[in-house]
């Protein structure tokens, strides 16, 4: 019996793996199903390490699998509810609405939490894991995350997406709290490209 995927198996930068293309998905075979699972799971199990935060989403790259597909949880806000909505493939055909910067945070990037500029509205096609076309039109904290989620399957991670560093990099503290990191000490932190 194969072994379940746990948080460790989540990878972080700079592992140059998270800034490399995934591959398009062609056949919704088992290895693909498993894949799916271990990328629940290692939500999951994350999560529970977690006191102050959610495991909203992942990219199958995360795990170090080169797989175009992203889970997302489909109630966000609430911890008690583990179910995942798959996409496969995704692709956003349209960026909508203003550029917002907000706060962002991802598993493979410890710790740290970036103020990253967004469309607030965005459109999705992709197929889920029947293989049935899915379309979603997405907007405020959705949008974002859609948006996270398709830049990690092209080699992106949300610290390339923030020109100007200076006051838009912050630690999450035992507490909870994000707090501030002085520009020169981002350097030190191994995120950027």
């Amino acid at each position: 019996m194969a072994k379940t995927a746990t948080k460790n198996d989540i990878i972080t930068l700079p592992n140059p793996n998270l800034r490399a293309k995934s591959k398009r998905v062609s056949v919704i075979n088992k290895e693909l199903k498993k894949v799916i699972r271990d990328m629940k799971a290692a939500t999951l199990d994350w999560e529970k390490s977690r006191p102050h935060e959610v495991g909203v989403a992942l990219a199958a790259i995360q795990i170090d699998k080169p797989y175009r597909i992203i889970i997302l949880r489909s109630s966000p806000d609430d911890k008690a509810d583990s179910k995942f909505n798959v996409f496969i493939n995704p692709k956003i055909t349209k960026l909508e609405g203003e550029i917002e910067e907000d706060y962002e945070g991802c598993l493979s990037v410890k710790d740290i939490y970036g103020k990253v500029p967004r469309h607030t509205k965005v459109r999705l096609s992709a197929i889920d894991e029947n293989g049935q076309p899915v379309r979603i039109k997405a907007e405020g904290f959705l949008a974002r995350v859609l948006q996270h989620e398709v830049d990690h399957t092209n080699g992106l991670v949300f610290p390339d997406r923030i020109k100007n560093l200076r006051n838009k990099i912050f630690s999450l503290t035992p507490e909870g709290k994000l707090e501030k990191i002085d520009e020169r000490a981002v350097a030190s932190l191994d995120i950027l490209r």
